[in-house]
Parts: structure tokens; C-alpha cells; sequence
């Protein structure tokens, strides 16, 4: 089953993509937001063109996982996202993911800072993956 993921921001959304097996989560792109309807066409057409069956959201929570003002932003466009597609939208706690994707950049080399929230994208997937993947097990 192929998941999209994606690390909502307010300037940038962070897309990652799973192999067609749900296995391997890679950075696909980054959509700089423009405003919401372009913003939902961008992601909604990246659903249809890699055939995805469910997408996968990044919730910023805080570190004693309480829900701030972010969440909330996310969990709203999240729903306006939701009632376009036809397919689940599941949330995942993404506390520390970009902090993970800016230290995973950082060890690997790679410099282009803006590409940390495909990374992070990618890295909230994962983990979706990995659980579902060690529930089959």
C-alpha cells in the first residue's frame, strides 16, 4: 500500500512518499504554500499521479504532548485535505522529526536547508511504516 507523508508547515509542506510495498519512506518533494486551495490541488494531485492509498500527517505536538496552536493550523487544514480525497488521512506525533532530518542532513552532508522538510516528511512516514510493519509481524 503506497502512503504519502507529509510535515505541514506555514511556509513549506513536506512531502515524502513509500515504495508500493509500505515499507521505505523517501523524501519526495516540497510544496511552498501559496494559499490553501493550491495548496490542497498540489498535494491531491501528487495522490492521484503515485496512486496513494492513504496519506500519513506530521501533528506537532509539544514535548509533554499537548496540542499548541500549530496543531491546531494542521489538524485544520488536515480536515479541509480530508474532505477532497477519498482515501484515510492519519495523524502521527512528528516531535522531533525536523530536528531529526536537520541532524540526519548535517551527518550526511547534504546543505540545501529547505530540503529538511522532505526529510522530515519522510522520517514521520517511517515511523508509520515501521509500526504498521511490526503489528503484521
Amino acid at each position: 500500500m503506497r502512503s504519502l507523508g507529509l510535515d505541514i508547515g506555514d511556509r513549506r509542506i513536506g512531502v515524502a512518499l513509500s515504495d508500493p510495498m509500505g515499507i521505505l519512506a523517501n523524501p519526495l518533494t516540497i510544496i511552498h504554500r501559496q494559499e490553501e486551495v493550491a495548496d490542497i490541488t498540489a498535494i491531491t494531485n501528487l495522490i492521484y499521479q503515485h496512486q496513494v492509498e492513504q496519506v500519513i500527517v506530521g501533528l506537532p505536538r509539544s514535548m509533554n504532548g499537548s496540542l499548541g496552536q500549530q496543531a491546531e493550523k494542521v489538524t485544520s487544514f488536515s480536515q479541509r485535505l480530508g474532505s477532497q480525497i477519498k482515501i484515510p488521512l492519519v495523524f502521527r506525533d512528528e516531535r522531533l522529526s525536523t530536528v531529526s532530518a536537520q541532524r540526519l542532513m548535517r551527518n550526511t552532508g547534504i546543505k540545501k536547508a529547505s530540503y529538511d522538510d522532505a526529510i522530515a516528511a519522510a522520517i514521520i512516514l517511517q515511523g508509520y511504516l515501521d509500526e504498521k510493519y511490526h503489528q503484521w509481524r
